[in-house]
């Protein structure tokens, strides 16, 4: 009775999480599928290489795509050293098994941060504290901050999942310490690295609230000529063409940007994939 009972229970499990996994399955399909329609009715070479016009409802989004990229660029410059670091002097020369609980803890506190959190800490400390004014590289810093435990994270499980037997090879040919990281651990968790790198940047290219008030304008702006100028986004255009719903031409701009946007987060996504695949052949060369 009692084995009858358990494999009943294990079915219902196993349905009610298909069921599960079917339902988010298909919202996100028919999320994908109402942007996708509703967006390619903008998608055409002048909204992609244009200027916004009027706030938005005319024109295109080339400066907003242009500063979208120019933000998580440099944030991912910023980014990727330290996370990188971080891993390895976790992993590698942190030894204390206290302190390594404690920097766990620090990471996932840090990734569980409200993104608009990083927005008001910059707001206050660069913005007001340092006096930098508007500045996209302020922007990236902030993004920076946020993407940084998905990376350190990332590249860590990927040093943890080196063989042992290759540091006792290195060691037995006589490398040290410096080269054993350079030239083994490097290049084995460069692939996890990366693809926590593509994963944070697929995240902070669709944010707002983090650098709303400290990196981008509504409008008026194009490329900026010093570090401290700002720009104007995606996430930031759309968030002003929502406002004006009632105007049929400003809300297919919106449904076009969104699907533009989309279409950023889905590539990063695919480039973690693919970079892991391929730089993970390539290590084990």
């Amino acid at each position: 009775m009692k084995r009858i009972s358990r494999h009943w229970i294990n079915r219902c499990f196993v349905f009610a999480a298909w069921t599960a996994a079917g339902l988010c399955g298909l919202l996100l399909a028919g999320l994908l599928a109402a942007i996708t329609w509703k967006g390619m009715g903008a998608m055409n070479p002048e909204f992609l290489l244009t200027r916004a016009r009027d706030f938005g409802s005319a024109g295109g989004i080339f400066y907003q795509l242009a500063g979208s990229l120019l933000l998580v660029v440099a944030a991912a410059l910023l980014c990727f050293p330290v996370a990188v670091g971080t891993a390895l002097f976790k992993s590698e020369y942190l030894r204390s098994k206290r302190l390594k609980h404690l920097s766990t803890l620090l990471v996932y506190g840090l990734n569980g941060v409200p993104s608009i959190i990083f927005g008001i800490f910059g707001l206050i400390f660069f913005v007001n504290v340092l006096d930098t004014g508007v500045s996209w590289f302020v922007g990236s810093v902030i993004l920076a901050m946020m993407m940084l435990p998905t990376v350190v994270q990332a590249a860590y499980q990927a040093i943890e999942s080196i063989p042992t037997m290759y540091r006792e090879s290195a060691r037995a040919l006589g490398l040290s310490k410096w080269q054993i990281v350079v030239k083994v651990l490097l290049p084995q968790g460069l692939g996890g690295a990366i693809t926590g790198l593509f994963l944070g940047l697929a995240r902070a290219v669709g944010e707002t609230a983090p650098i709303m008030f400290i990196a981008t304008a509504f409008s008026g702006v194009d490329v900026p000529g010093s570090l401290f100028e700002p720009v104007t986004t995606l996430p930031t255009h759309l968030l002003a063409l929502a406002q004006q719903a009632t105007d049929p031409q400003a809300l297919q701009n919106a449904w076009g940007t969104g699907l533009v946007l989309m279409g950023l987060v889905t590539c990063f996504s695919v480039l973690g994939l693919v970079s892991r695949t391929k730089l993970r052949r390539f290590s084990q060369r």
